[in-house]
């Protein structure tokens, strides 16, 4: 199956006339440490652009403190500490009370106890998650906690071997059979990022091909993720927020690429998302 833009019409929906805040999700992003603070702020800025109510990012001090800084639409919530660690998860697990949907992963980096936090609080959660860049390598090490849970893993070619243990192909068909494998085997969804993505639930697959080579800044793996959060948080269930992610991103990304080419930016990409989600 093919991604178009006719699933923007199953995802956006024509809004009530006394619809209010709220109802269109609060997403909760963790991500950021002392040396990134970008990641987390990608996610949510693409998020909101994306149609979510409210973002709150978690992020540890500096990190929480320089995304505050970028807009006046982030809701910061700084940490104590220059990384996530297990003293967090109290007040994580507090943030999460009163959201629809969660991204982890951007930025957070892979020290042991930051994966080990990481799977805590995975563990303890109910609603549907975006796992991405970081929090990918914590779910490799305990595979079991994704089984049968609302969530969408989206690995690039690395992080896919580090959670499926082999080198993915560039192969078409043997690319897209290891996906299904690889959501089948840890019954989720799988959203490999690529030339042409790749997204399945472990029964099918979904092909998208919006993109662009100039996507390969630093940021347009974020914006994917924040995207998919904001979606999710609206209360689209997990493989057509999947699909229709991949396609959102894909579709800013050529939109921008067309206007910036080799200068393209991942805030470029935010920018477009506008105009691409436009039917």
């Amino acid at each position: 199956m093919d991604v178009k833009k006719s699933i923007l019409k199953e995802v956006y929906k024509r809004r009530d006339e006394w619809s209010r805040k709220f109802d269109f999700g609060h997403l909760l992003v963790i991500g950021g440490s002392k040396q990134y603070s970008g990641s987390p702020a990608f996610n949510a800025l693409a998020a909101l652009r994306s149609g979510v109510d409210l973002v709150t990012i978690a992020a540890p001090e500096r990190a929480a403190d320089i995304v505050a800084s970028f807009a006046p639409d982030l809701i910061a919530y700084p940490l104590e500490g220059d990384y996530l660690n297990k003293k967090h998860l109290p007040e994580l697990l507090k943030l999460t009370q009163n959201k629809t949907a969660v991204v982890i992963g951007g930025g957070l980096c892979r020290e042991k106890e930051i994966l080990e936090t990481i799977l805590e609080y995975l563990k303890k959660i109910s609603i549907p998650c975006v796992i991405d860049a970081d929090a990918i390598h914590a779910v490799a090490l305990d595979k079991n906690i994704v089984r049968e849970r609302k969530f969408v893993i989206t690995p690039h070619n690395y992080e896919f071997k580090v959670l499926s243990g082999k080198e993915v192909s560039t192969t078409p068909l043997e690319r897209i059979n290891s996906v299904i494998k690889l959501a089948d085997d840890l019954k989720t969804i799988i959203l490999l990022k690529g030339h042409i993505d790749i997204i399945s639930d472990g029964n099918e697959a979904a092909l998208n091909e919006t993109g662009s080579p100039y996507m390969t800044k630093g940021g347009c793996g974020d914006t994917l993720a924040g995207i998919c959060g904001a979606l999710l948080a609206r209360g689209t269930n997990a493989f057509t927020a999947a699909c229709a992610s991949a396609y959102i991103n894909g579709k800013a990304g050529e939109i921008a690429s067309k206007r910036f080419g080799e200068s393209l930016t991942a805030s470029d990409l935010i920018n477009s998302i506008p105009e691409a989600i436009t039917y």
